[in-house]
């Protein structure tokens, strides 16, 4: 099992380290979006400077996931991230939604391996 964990953590840096850098740098180009409120919700992203933070955390993330030092923290910056895409192609565009499913899975095992230091989270009062 640490195997796939480590395999499934640099996968899942190396992604968002990639899509990240790409918000700022523009090596990937973007495929057209489907018209109505994908293009809207993605517009509104943009004109707002809003996809600039979002990669920065990317990259932070994708970062601390690569390196493998404070994964945890990695995990921590890109779950929100993680939650956004998934449902943006859950309801806005079902054409991404294999790769977000993909994305997600490989988050949940590298949750699953870190689960300890996101116990506090879910524990009740003593």
């Amino acid at each position: 099992m640490k195997i796939a964990t480590i395999i499934a953590r640099s996968l899942l840096g190396l992604i968002f380290v990639v899509f990240g850098l790409n918000m700022f740098l523009n090596f990937i180009p973007m495929p057209p979006l489907p018209e109505g409120p994908a293009t809207n919700f993605m517009t509104a992203l943009f004109v707002s400077h809003y996809l600039y933070v979002v990669g920065a955390l990317q990259v932070a993330g994708g970062a601390l996931l690569l390196i493998g030092r404070k994964v945890p923290l990695g995990l921590t910056l890109l779950g929100p991230v993680i939650v956004n895409i998934l449902l943006f192609h859950l309801l806005l565009d079902p054409a991404g939604l294999p790769m977000a499913i993909i994305v997600s899975g490989l988050a949940l095992i590298v949750l699953w391996c870190h689960r300890a230091a996101f116990a506090g989270l879910v524990k009740g009062r003593a």
